[in-house]
């Protein structure tokens, strides 16, 4: 279970794709099941089911890259502001 914990803290985007792409397979075959597809058919389908996941959460991480972006530029510019601060002298 450990393992687990630390794969999904390392990887959280691969964590959620498969999370993701399980859910969205097990709604596909649920509502899908008495249509009649042939075997090639679900194979097709439940793999674009998965690639459809990944590309939903890789879309989803582009806000998370531009919200680490922003932060790590508010901490530059807070610790130049600090370093400017503390290089003035009262005179």
């Amino acid at each position: 279970m450990e393992a687990i914990k630390n794969f999904a803290g390392n990887h959280p985007q691969i964590t959620s794709w498969i999370i993701l792409a399980v859910g969205m397979v097990i709604i596909l075959v649920w509502s899908a099941s008495d249509v009649g597809f042939t075997g090639g058919q679900w194979v097709a389908l439940i793999i674009t089911t998965i690639l459809l996941a990944g590309a939903c959460v890789w879309i989803i991480g582009w806000e998370d890259e531009e919200d680490e972006e922003a932060n790590e530029l508010e901490q530059k510019e807070e610790a130049q502001a600090g370093s400017v601060a503390q290089n003035q002298t009262p005179e």
